[in-house]
């Protein structure tokens, strides 16, 4: 066998029959379809991705033959128009008056001339074969031109930023072994490193089966490791009721104090991305899911109460309790448990819809409370 033949990508698969060989070149294939996809005048349809509407290119064969989703999105029979109405009998008249009183022109000449305007016209082509233009808004273009380079080549390299997306994106467009693929990347890839952008891509894509599921998982990963990932940097980079739904948890295996702090590096973040708020009003949205009686008193004089920003209530009332227990109401102390065990119910993972059509989000709330969407984070 000679050595050229020999490379990776390339195989020789022997048959029954000695003098017969199988040759393959898979990887050939794949980036000849990659380049394929990348060729807009190549291609026959063109998605326009997201809330900016970038063009992502594709065959409609390729993903007819892929996704059965596609096909019937792309091949569909349209629907039957209505027949028009024949042209009034006075306008037929006014035409044949018109025809009649032009010179009649020679018939040779004539013929000429429709031969020649035979040969410039175009031929016309089935409403199939016509280039289309569709517009995709259930996907980020990210997400969405990875799945269409799958479609194409069979292969895709998944990462945690977009893995929520794709996941989702293989299952809406029934790629069944994309999805599981994502399934299987999942139980590998959450780590200290990339579960914040994991919790991130969920609050688009949290009305979609696949997501309650993954989302339980991650924060399953985020109680396990709670100082680990209140201190991440990337921690300010989540929706405000993600942030309270974390401290929230009684599963979350994380200090009181570590818990100030994230919600104190938050609310800075929040306030330098928008001036004209106050942290003291931004960071007030987190102080009930935080125990202050928990932290130690040198801590809540020298590092808490300097700082001007929780009430003095709260830290009378945490030195109180650390005094004489007997001193103060529990429900002073950490309100929000109290209502929780009032409600009877844990924080969950949900998926609250909007009746008036807005996005869905991540609810840190037992009940069915709706989720604002405006662009602003609703507190309790």
């Amino acid at each position: 066998m000679p050595e050229s033949l020999l490379q990776p990508g390339y195989s020789v698969m022997a048959e029954s029959e000695p003098e017969l060989s199988t040759f393959e070149n898979k990887s050939g294939l794949a980036e000849d379809m990659k380049f394929l996809a990348s060729m807009p005048e190549l291609c026959d349809v063109t998605f326009l991705v997201g809330d900016t509407r970038e063009p992502v290119c594709a065959v409609k064969a390729v993903l007819a033959a892929r996704s059965r989703v596609f096909h019937k999105m792309l091949y569909q029979a349209p629907s039957p128009q209505r027949k028009k109405e024949p042209a009034p009998r006075e306008n037929k008249l006014r035409l044949f008056l018109k025809r009649s009183s032009e010179p009649l022109l020679n018939l040779q000449n004539a013929s000429q001339q429709r031969g020649f305007t035979q040969q410039l016209a175009p031929i016309q082509e089935p409403a199939s074969h016509q280039h289309q233009t569709l517009i995709i808004e259930e996907f980020e273009p990210d997400v969405f031109r990875q799945l269409i380079e799958y479609i194409h080549t069979g292969c895709v390299t998944l990462q945690p930023r977009t893995l929520l997306g794709v996941m989702n994106a293989a299952d809406y467009y029934g790629l069944d072994e994309l999805r599981r693929a994502c399934a299987g990347f999942v139980q590998c890839c959450i780590n200290v490193d990339t579960v914040c952008a994991l919790l991130a891509s969920a609050e688009r894509y949290i009305q979609y089966k696949c997501t309650k599921s993954l989302v339980q998982k991650v924060l399953e990963f985020v109680d396990e490791h709670g100082n680990e990932v209140l201190n991440l940097g990337s921690f300010t980079l989540l929706p405000q009721h993600v942030v309270r739904l974390i401290l929230a948890r009684d599963e979350l295996q994380a200090d009181e104090f570590t818990k100030f702090q994230a919600a104190l590096m938050w609310s800075k973040k929040y306030c330098d991305n928008n001036p004209n708020t106050f942290l003291k009003d931004v960071i007030g949205n987190f102080l009930e899911y935080i125990q202050f009686h928990k932290i130690p008193a040198n801590v809540l004089m020298r590092e808490i109460h300097p700082l001007g920003i929780v009430p003095y209530s709260i830290i009378m009332n945490a030195l109180a309790y650390q005094a004489d227990p007997a001193s103060v109401d529990p429900g002073k102390l950490s309100p929000n448990r109290v209502r929780r065990q009032a409600h009877g119910r844990s924080m969950s993972v949900q998926s609250s819809l909007d009746p008036y059509g807005s996005n869905t989000t991540l609810s840190s709330s037992g009940s069915s409370e709706l989720a604002s969407s405006d662009g602003k984070h609703s507190s309790n």
